[in-house]
Formats: C-alpha cells, structure tokens, sequence
C-alpha cells in the first residue's frame, strides 16, 4: 500500500459586505472573507492539501481565480472536482486534519457542522475529521482580525 500526505495552507483577509463561510458553513459574523469564490479557507487549505498528496498542482492550477466561472462559486463545489480527481488517481482519504487560525469569530459551536459538511462531500468518516482553532493572541494580521489562516494536513492511501 502506497501511503502519501499532504499539506495546504490558505489566507483571506476579512471584509465587509460578504458572508462568513468557513468548512462549508455559514457562521454569523459581522464580516465575511475576500476572495474570487466564497473565500472558504478552510477548504481551500483542504484542497491543497489533497492535492499535494495525490501529486496535483495547486488550487490556482485547476480553479484559477481569473477564470469567471469560479466567480462567488462554493468552494464545495471546488471541493466535490477535487475529490473526483482524487478518486480517479485511485487514492482513498485516510484522515484530515485542519488547524483554523482567527481572532474572532469563535468557531467550536460550527466543527461538527463542518466536518459532517466535508464528509458528506469527501465521502469519509467524521472520526477521521479533525478541525481545531487557535487565536494568535492578539499578535500580526490574524491575532489583529484582519484575517484568517488555515493549515490542512492529509493522509492519502492507494493499493
């Protein structure tokens, strides 16, 4: 059995006047998260991580923010092609582990949403779902609130 893992990082600043969307769930807040499509972070760092395990290029390669189809687009939708590429490539997901790096808004009452969110979608068990969330206390671009960072981490296995 061939096992293979793969990180993804992703940043969006915050903004007014669009929706909060994080692991495919919208959570109230007063602001939202920049970006082409809905700016999901969290999926996006997933998706690269993905696709580094399976040996793919970059979120940008395949869903290129120049593109006007991906315009507003859920990023679950990004994440459902992702997936297909993963299961023509013959790999099974292992687990996912996801690190959410904001201020503010408090995510914990969202996890469990998030992760029966990309289960649904990836098709693998809420056990091998990890979502946690750190603040920066207060320190650089994330610890003042002007944006987030995610950190996905994935196991990938092919027979």
């Amino acid at each position: 059995m061939k096992i293979r893992t793969g990180i993804g990082l992703d940043v969006h600043r915050f903004v007014n006047g669009r929706d909060f969307i994080l692991g495919g769930v919208t959570i109230p807040h007063i602001l939202g998260l920049d970006g082409h499509s809905d700016a999901d972070a969290l999926i996006h760092a997933l998706i690269d991580a993905l696709h580094g395990a399976a040996g793919l290029k970059d979120i940008g390669t395949y869903f290129p923010d120049t593109d006007k189809q991906y315009k507003n687009i859920s990023s679950k939708l990004l994440l459902q092609k992702t997936n297909e590429l993963i299961i023509n490539r013959k790999f099974e997901i292992g687990n996912i582990d996801v690190v959410v790096c904001l201020q503010e808004p408090k995510i914990a009452p969202y996890i469990d949403e998030m992760k029966l969110t990309i289960s649904d979608i990836l098709h693998v068990s809420t056990d091998d779902i990890s979502i946690k969330a750190t603040t920066f206390e207060h320190m650089g671009f994330v610890g003042e609130g002007e944006g987030i960072l995610c950190i996905a981490n994935v196991l990938l296995t092919q027979s």
